[in-house]
């Protein structure tokens, strides 16, 4: 079940909602285009295998030769210089060669400079297509025309998902809670345009979480929510009594002093959090944040930074998480050292 944003511009493509082009026949990912979908038998395998890729205690951080000989292509029509990095650091401590690709165009040749992308795939000679991009639909369209060599892990398409940093949040909320199955889990924010958090609900789910909800203004959030099995919230009290885990999510200045928002303000005053709001959340709550975080608007600096933050962490899970997506695409998941 997919649920619709006015600003996403889906392409158009066979399977684009049922997430079929991302497994093979077998069952075995082949792209990662979505959480959507995705079973939960290999979401944990790439949770397991994200775990032999944490630095080791003493701060180490080893490099295997996972993806020797393989070409790592970034193509990334729209600008994110972390989710960048992440991939970047991911295919070299993996041991690839890594090549970024002019593709900074503007919105009016984004469509003309995905097809000229597309029709040159044969000549990159890429084994991993790492794929940002403004449109929804963007990364299935370019996997649909790979070869059966190559694979494609969606970075980010408009506002349809984020399957990457949706499984650092899984990765996240297991590592501090180790199981899903009696969590309540709380995202809070502009639903209507976060791709993180259709990624997040759809995980979530598929995990055995049994409650999720979802906390924000009417104004920002779409249509088919409660189709999901997510409750909905108005209310940001109401919505955090009790809960386990709190997703925020990032609000863009765009949102704001328009038909969404009145002001930044306003929207603190009534969704920041807190000390007060988080103290009505179970006592050992955890407080997440894919970043970046505008202190005093969707989150006060002394929850930021305090004890129930596991917002670092989140960031440092990015890089081996990603690894662990790119190592198994590329059929080499199994590590060849052992610690």
């Amino acid at each position: 079940m997919t649920f619709s944003s006015p600003n996403a511009r889906p392409i158009s493509i066979p399977g684009f909602n049922r997430g079929s082009p991302q497994l093979t026949r077998n069952g075995e990912l082949k792209h990662l285009l979505t959480t959507e979908g995705l079973p939960r038998t290999v979401i944990n395998h790439i949770l397991d295998t994200a775990t032999r890729h944490i630095p080791l205690n003493d701060g180490e951080v080893e490099t295997v030769p996972l993806l020797h000989g393989k070409l790592v292509l970034n193509l990334f029509f729209e600008k994110s210089v972390r989710i960048r990095a992440d991939f970047d650091i991911a295919a070299k401590r993996l041991s690839a060669d890594v090549l970024d690709l002019n593709t900074r165009v503007s919105s009016t040749s984004e469509a003309e400079s995905l097809l000229n992308t597309i029709n040159n795939l044969p000549a990159m000679h890429g084994d991993l297509f790492i794929v940002r991009h403004s449109q929804s639909g963007a990364p299935y369209l370019i996997a649909k025309h790979c070869a059966p060599h190559e694979h494609v892990i969606n970075a980010g398409d408009g506002c349809h998902a984020h399957p990457t940093q949706g499984l650092v949040d899984m990765y996240t909320i297991r590592h501090y809670k180790q199981d899903f199955q009696n969590l309540t889990v709380a995202i809070v924010g502009d639903i209507l345009h976060s791709r993180i958090a259709r990624s997040d609900i759809h995980a979530l789910a598929t995990l055995g979480v049994p409650e999720i909800r979802v906390i924000g203004p009417r104004t920002l959030r779409p249509s088919g929510l409660e189709q999901l099995g997510v409750k909905v919230f108005d209310d940001m009290e109401a919505g955090l009594r009790g809960v386990d885990v709190i997703i925020l999510l990032r609000l863009q200045n765009k949102r704001v002093d328009c038909a969404w928002l009145p002001s930044t303000q306003e929207y603190f005053k009534s969704y920041g959090l807190t000390p007060q709001r988080l103290a009505l959340a179970s006592p050992d709550a955890i407080v997440m944040h894919a970043g970046s975080i505008d202190r005093g608007i969707e989150i006060e600096s002394s929850v930021a930074d305090g004890m129930q933050s596991v917002i670092r962490d989140q960031a440092t899970f990015g890089v081996p998480v990603r690894m662990a997506v790119m190592g198994i695409l590329a059929g080499t998941a199994e590590l060849a050292t052992t610690r």
